[in-house]
């Protein structure tokens, strides 16, 4: 099962007003297990951008002028997602913005149905509660200490792991066994996750690793971690 975990970044809230997307950002899940593979592409607007809309995700003018207009992506970014779910928090904005470019190049539109708005799902869950993507990461325990602006594919990456936290976790078997599926010719493939471009910062302290190899060094070499 293909999912695509997606953001984007805009000039501002209406398309039909003028404003366009500036950044989108996904993060591919299969058996909603992150495989590593993620599509990432900055966009000229091709108009100047208003000074609210900076101010969430910092993305100004000298550093669009030399992206390539959305004209020049919208393809590979179709290709990109194909008909995989599209796992998006306030799906309603972001696809409205996608099918207005889209529609702008007479390119096939994103079904509605093919979006899963996470807002939703957290509104059901956690009624009267704040569902922010920063609220559900503060529920969840997720770290977003490095979100000081908005960022599609930072965005996604997180969201990934606040959606996997509202349906109730990874599958019981964490996708460790290989799942055979077949092509489009009928041919039978083992479908294995592709390693991750870079690997994630650690999330561990310097005084708690250093507190861990306290521990272990009291342990004495007759045991399993006294081996190492």
């Amino acid at each position: 099962m293909r999912e695509i975990v997606l953001d984007t970044e805009t000039t501002g809230f209406d398309p039909e007003s003028g404003d366009r997307i500036v950044e989108i950002g996904a993060v591919e899940l299969m058996n909603h297990m992150a495989t590593g593979e993620t599509y990432h592409q900055y966009i000229n607007p091709e108009r100047g951008m208003p000074d609210e809309a900076f101010q969430v995700h910092g993305l100004g003018d000298d550093f669009l002028r030399d992206k390539p207009k959305f004209a020049q992506v919208g393809r590979s970014f179709l290709d990109f997602i194909g008909t995989s779910k599209l796992i998006i928090h306030n799906a309603a904005f972001d696809i409205k913005f996608l099918n207005a470019e889209l529609r702008w190049m007479n390119l096939p539109q994103i079904p509605w149905e093919q979006a899963l708005d996470t807002l939703a799902i957290a509104r059901k869950r956690f009624p009267g509660s704040p569902a922010s993507l920063d609220a559900l990461c503060r529920r969840f325990g997720i770290d977003n200490t490095s979100r000081t602006l908005h960022g599609a594919l930072l965005d996604s990456e997180i969201l990934a792991e606040v959606y996997l936290e509202l349906i109730g976790g990874r599958q019981p078997d964490f996708a460790l066994s290989a799942q055979p599926t077949q092509n489009s010719a009928g041919a039978v493939e083992v479908w294995i996750p592709k390693q991750r471009r870079a690997p994630l910062p650690s999330r561990i302290s310097e005084n708690e690793a250093a507190a861990h190899a306290e521990f272990v060094s009291k342990l004495g070499d007759g045991t399993l971690w006294g081996k190492g």
